[in-house]
């Protein structure tokens, strides 16, 4: 009888191949610099706002409208920078995307399973936690989407900050998380925020969207060809009544990111080389300014915490995000039957659960769009999202404070490369070249060793020598000290041999 067959065990939130994490770590250490940014800018607008003598002229600037009227373009300085800078972030996440689908985790669809469930379950349990929070205090439920993202640059910010190091595969989960998590909430936006369509605007941006495919399947190159054609399709889709974001995801999505060959990298990830920083350094920060700032007073501070669309939110970031995550993760490991990294914890996997419900830009965006038509209820969402990102913050901050020894240690074994190769030594475990390499810095470090250690044992030798002979010399001199005294006792005076008559 044959033995049974085994499946053997997957693992989840293992270590990354070395590409993929040469690519998180290019865009995680872009977006904690943007994150920065962020966090200045969010800090500098409340300021700004809440100051009396500077509240006027920052309504002032943030209302200031301008472009063009003729096509529908005359906005304020807050609608330029949540429809025309948020088109860049989300081109940003289009690429991302793009990329996590053909080459990165998301093309694997076992290994997909699991932050696209943590993300779905990340957003869908926030969104039922201000549903009944408002249906049971009779408030209203048109903002349940805004409690649902994640805001990646605000959650690497505070890592920043509180200066703790994950490991690689914990930021990889995270960054995959938040991807997954700005898709959901672009087909949100466009699904369940769309009031109008214009559709010969709408036909337009298509045609628009269409020759951008053919250019780049053409292989056209030139900054000069697609600036222009972006422009054109963002301003027909913001004017067809579509969230003009979805014009920045569309484009992003629509890039190459695999290889050929003679490449290095792929089109795309050129592309968002080149324009990440432009969206983590100035697009989100700019909207960050002109949207964080809200007068915050110790009433409006309690109302956040007494009325249901301002308490939902804050319990759908603090509560809802780390209950879904955490669950969805869970829950996808136990029917798949796949194990958790040796190196990591599920206290692990929930601080980052709770990191996940700093919900910042998307959130603030969605927030505009929900309660658009009453401004003072928006003011009090917005200052129920900046209080729930807060609260969500403090807890990861605590959570990963007591962990963070472990992770310190993990990061050095990740990084270490004491062949100093320019590949950390983990990644080189099979590599007979690599054991080489060592096995001569060890007979080098040992032969050195062996040089000390001879030298040291001269020195004692030599120390020794001349320690005896001091001390021969020592005894010496008392020797003739003691014979000089025996013949002094001898001189006259001193008793003769014959009795006690001198000598």
């Amino acid at each position: 009888m044959s033995a049974p067959r085994t499946t053997p065990v997957r693992k989840f939130l293992g270590r990354l191949s070395l590409p993929e994490r040469t690519i998180v770590a290019d865009a995680l250490r872009t977006e904690t610099v943007g994150g920065v940014l962020l966090l200045v800018a969010a800090i500098a607008a409340l300021v700004w706002a809440n100051i009396p003598a500077l509240g006027h002229s920052y309504e002032s600037v943030a209302d200031f409208h301008f472009g063009p009227g003729a096509l529908g373009l005359n906005l304020s300085v807050a609608h330029w920078a949540a429809d025309g800078l948020l088109a860049v972030f989300f081109f940003v996440a289009g690429i991302e995307l793009k990329r996590e689908l053909v080459a990165g985790d998301l093309r694997d669809p076992k290994a997909a399973a699991l932050p696209v469930a943590a993300a779905l379950c990340g957003m869908a349990v926030p969104a039922l936690v201000y549903t009944l929070t408002n249906l049971t205090g009779g408030g209203s439920t048109q903002g349940w989407a805004v409690p649902t993202a994640t805001d990646i640059a605000f959650a690497l910010a505070v890592l920043a900050v509180i200066g703790t190091s994950l490991p690689s595969a914990l930021r990889a989960f995270l960054l995959t998380l938040a991807v997954v998590d700005d898709l959901f909430a672009i087909l949100i936006i466009a699904i369940f925020f769309t009031a109008r369509i214009d559709f010969a605007a709408l036909g337009g941006a298509v045609l628009g969207l269409a020759v951008f495919w053919l250019l780049l399947r053409a292989g056209v190159r030139g900054w000069y060809v697609y600036v222009p054609l972006a422009l054109v399709v963002w301003a027909l889709m913001y004017n067809s009544g579509v969230h003009a974001t979805i014009a920045g995801v569309a484009m992003g999505l629509m890039l190459r990111c695999t290889t050929r060959e003679g490449e290095e990298r792929s089109p795309g990830e050129h592309v968002e080389h080149l324009v990440r920083p432009l969206s983590a350094g100035l697009a989100v920060p700019l909207f960050a300014l002109f949207s964080a700032g809200v007068v915050v007073s110790g009433g409006a501070l309690g109302d956040v915490f007494t009325k249901p669309e301002t308490l939902g939110v804050v319990l759908g970031l603090v509560v809802g995000k780390a209950a879904g995550v955490f669950g969805g993760t869970w829950l996808t490991a136990r029917f798949t039957r796949a194990s958790l990294s040796e190196d990591l914890e599920w206290a692990d996997v929930f601080a980052v659960a709770s990191l996940a419900g700093i919900g910042f830009t998307v959130s603030l965006l969605i927030d505009e769009l929900a309660f658009a038509g009453d401004a003072v209820l928006t003011d009090e969402v917005k200052a129920a999202v900046l209080t729930g990102s807060l609260i969500a913050a403090l807890c990861a901050t605590v959570l990963l404070k007591i962990r963070n020894a472990r992770y310190r240690r993990l990061v050095e074994a990740e990084e270490r490369d004491d062949d100093l190769d320019g590949i950390p030594d983990v990644y080189e475990e099979d590599n007979p070249a690599h054991h080489l390499r060592m096995a001569e810095i060890y007979e080098r470090k040992a032969a050195e060793h062996r040089r000390i250690a001879a030298e040291k044992a001269a020195a004692q030798e030599a120390s020794q020598e001349a320690s005896q002979g001091a001390s021969q010399g020592a005894v010496q001199e008392a020797a003739q000290g003691a014979d000089g005294r025996d013949a002094s006792a001898e001189v006259p005076g001193g008793a003769g041999e014959q009795g006690d008559r001198p000598a």
